[in-house]
């Protein structure tokens, strides 16, 4: 009989033992897996042998690419709670997919554009692609995160590699001054959001999502200022991951100081980080402090805009100054347009129309910027300075890459043939229109006709004859111009390749990346 009792007994108790979807973790696992193999083959590798571990990083994310395709049948969840309201911290959803996808192919990317950075510039090979696959691992995680711990263990595993990567340039100032700026930026970032996360705890007695918004809508009158604090501290937490302002200050000098094709990765997969950790905690976690989070984001996007586009305006051509640093105040004044559909989400009966709005333009932003950082890659083997007028000329010596570059650079304009910059625009824009945020979305007009300035003038730039002493050859343009003339390497052509493909396919039929974002979040 007491056999009897204690098995009915074992059977009436949730069981603590949890199984794993494999299939559903296979992306971010995929790619901490092949980090962990090229940290352990660049204890073998013998140095002219390096150049496997870019090969193998390469395999590794298509691999991990392709883990994404099963995932496209439904919803797949794991790590849940065998009791209570059985929430999952995994969930592999549509949102989900995109934001792998969108992680996943801008790490690729990066990787085509770092094979010949890292044999220029002889950075340690082992390392340096273990450290982007650390970070894209974790940055695969975050978007299926579903509650608080996940979600903050998953931005540092993101960010923490990232802080390496940007200073890896051993015994460069700069490298180490960009690297001790973003990590300091970060780990103030972090420890916010702890606090942040901390006080939703203490108000709410969960950390999943779900439930988070279940007891946010119905909180202890006594604990209705520790919850609101912690929204607002989450918040100003994954703002400074954004390089939203006023939080921004790190970012134009992390990505001069960093090495190029990081400075791509932190400008693509960091924003998709960031604004991914935003939505979550927002329309998932938050919906109930809606009046809280809403107008803060909307300032913010404001304000990150405005001071994006004005700094970049301030980079001229005629002054010597840096392709990299605008690229850098161009991605700020980027991601205020990101933020827009996310503070826009507050004001309207459907937020995951809002974010999917989002998710398509990070997705066009992903591909047209880092087709822009992969031309700059190529111009910087010739001009390591990384000035605006080093892209004088470019059409001559360098056709392609030059109409790539235009390109990209009208398609983050929001111009003709770039089709896609200018749906994407309009597309956040009327979002912000619908919401009744009509002074943002005034805003927002303004900035993009700023934006229009600085891009076309260094799209103008590129076709402007050079002189004689930026070809190199004194006593003739056209000979200066043959004289500078480069082999283009295979991975750099591929990843050029790929994001003007990218771009091309993407103004043809815009409207597929909306469909693809769309309904991304609830």
């Amino acid at each position: 009989m007491v056999l009897l009792a204690d098995s009915l007994a074992g059977s009436l108790t949730p069981s603590i033992v949890q199984s794993v979807d494999w299939l559903a973790v296979a992306p971010p696992l995929v790619t901490a897996v092949v980090a962990l193999v090229v940290l352990v083959a660049d204890l073998f590798l013998p140095a002219e042998k390096k150049n496997v571990l870019g090969g193998i990083t390469v395999g590794g994310l298509l691999l991990a690419g392709l883990a994404l395709i099963p995932l496209r049948a439904g919803t797949r969840s794991t790590f849940c709670l065998t009791g209570g309201s059985h929430t999952c911290s995994y969930e592999a959803d549509h949102f989900t997919l995109v934001i792998q996808f969108l992680v996943l192919g801008g790490a690729l990317l990066t990787a085509l554009l770092s094979f010949t950075t890292v044999r220029d510039e002889d950075l340690p090979a082992g390392e340096y692609w273990f450290l982007l696959l650390s970070s894209a691992a974790g940055a695969a995680l975050l978007p299926a995160s579903r509650d608080l711990a996940t979600l903050v263990v998953a931005l540092e595993v993101a960010s923490l590699p990232a802080f390496a990567l940007v200073g890896l340039r051993r015994g460069d100032r700069r490298s180490s001054e960009a690297a001790l700026k973003f990590f300091l930026s970060s780990v103030t970032a972090t420890a916010v959001t702890l606090l942040g996360v901390s006080f939703v705890y203490a108000a709410t007695g969960t950390m999943h999502l779900t439930d988070v918004a279940h007891s946010l809508g119905d909180v202890d009158p006594r604990l209705t200022v520790l919850a609101r604090t912690g929204v607002v501290l989450t918040l100003v937490g994954f703002a400074f991951k954004t390089a939203a302002a006023p939080f921004h200050f790190w970012v134009p000098d992390a990505y001069v100081g960093a090495p190029l094709p990081v400075a791509g990765y932190l400008s693509v997969v960091g924003k998709a980080v960031g604004f991914t950790g935003i939505a979550l905690v927002t329309v998932v976690a938050f919906p109930s402090y809606s009046d809280v989070w809403g107008p803060a984001l909307a300032v913010l996007a404001a304000l990150t805009m405005t001071a994006g586009n004005v700094a970049a305006l301030r980079q001229r051509p005629d002054r010597r100054h840096s392709a990299v640093r605008l690229l850098a105040w161009s991605s700020v004044g980027q991601a205020g347009y990101l933020l827009v559909p996310l503070a826009a989400a507050g004001y309207i009966q459907d937020p995951g129309h809002a974010v999917g709005s989002t998710v398509a333009y990070a997705l066009m932003y992903a591909a047209v910027n880092l087709g822009a950082f992969a031309v700059a890659a190529l111009v910087a083997r010739t001009s390591p300075d990384h000035r605006l007028t080093d892209y004088r000329g470019l059409s001559a010596r360098s056709p392609l890459a030059a109409l790539a570059l235009g390109f990209f650079l009208l398609c983050l304009a929001g111009l003709p043939p770039g089709v896609i910059g200018l749906f994407a625009k309009v597309t956040v824009f009327s979002v912000a229109i619908d919401a009744g945020l009509g002074w943002l979305a005034a805003v927002m007009a303004v900035n993009v006709v700023i934006a229009l300035y600085y891009y076309l003038r260094w799209t103008a730039v590129l076709f402007r004859p050079a002189g004689p002493a930026e070809g190199g050859v004194e006593g003739g343009t056209e000979g200066g111009i043959a004289a500078t003339r480069t082999r283009v390497p295979f991975p750099l052509a591929a990843a050029i390749g790929a994001a003007a493909l990218a771009g091309v396919a993407l103004s043809g039929a815009p409207q597929l990346v909306l469909r693809f974002a769309s309904g991304t979040l609830l």
